[in-house]
């Protein structure tokens, strides 16, 4: 596959036909949503934002123990987060023909969460929690183009800039490594930069240090 070039002016993502493409995923991520109690509850949850008592308790069950650095349960997290968008694709295939448009993935059950998760975990565990998303950011397909989204969103109605800096951060951290970078990952990042609706250069941990506006 060759891949459009993300630096063309007016350069459309939705437009692309191999967005569609759904990857494959070679092992069943999903057993590692544990234990069979709180799946059970994730995907009713997901069906009828019920019970209402499960977005307060998120937390609760990913987190693992009280040493700095293995505060939670990082293989948890990973495949909640991709079995999450997973079933959120599943659902906007039947409205949207499979192309998850900003539109479409708003005020969902989907959203709830990650817009939970973004909010409610520590600093550790927001770190987990977006570079699990950010691990999807790849090639032109269906995960890169909703996990490409959702970032966006969460950046565009957080209400704290911490969450946006982190945000930034993660990206950054797999920008200045070595060439080639994920397709997914340049997309993203050139949106957050040239979307005057997103603010980014306004925002105040962008002043700090000179080098960033460089």
């Amino acid at each position: 596959m060759r891949c459009p070039d993300p630096f063309l002016v007016n350069f459309k993502v939705d437009m692309l036909n191999d967005i569609s493409i759904v990857p494959v995923i070679a092992y069943n991520f999903s057993q590692n949503i544990q234990p069979p109690k709180f799946k059970q509850n994730l995907d009713s949850y997901l069906r009828t934002r019920a019970p209402v008592t499960f977005l307060s308790e998120l937390r609760s069950y990913l987190q693992q123990g009280a040493d700095p650095g293995s505060h939670y349960n990082i293989r948890m997290l990973n495949a909640l987060v991709l079995y999450v968008a997973t079933q959120a694709l599943l659902t906007l295939n039947n409205k949207t023909n499979g192309q998850p448009l900003m539109s479409s993935i708003t005020h969902s059950a989907h959203m709830d969460i990650f817009q939970n998760l973004a909010v409610d975990l520590d600093t550790e565990g927001r770190y987990i929690f977006l570079n699990a998303m950010a691990n999807h950011l790849r090639y032109p397909n269906t995960h890169t183009h909703y996990f490409s989204y959702t970032l966006l969103y969460l950046f565009a109605e957080a209400n704290s800039e911490a969450l946006q800096e982190q945000i930034v951060r993660v990206l950054l951290e797999r920008l200045v490594a070595n060439r080639p970078h994920p397709w997914g990952l340049l997309i993203t990042f050139l949106e957050l930069v040239r979307n005057p609706n997103l603010k980014l250069w306004s925002r105040e941990f962008m002043s700090i240090s000179p080098d960033v506006k460089r």
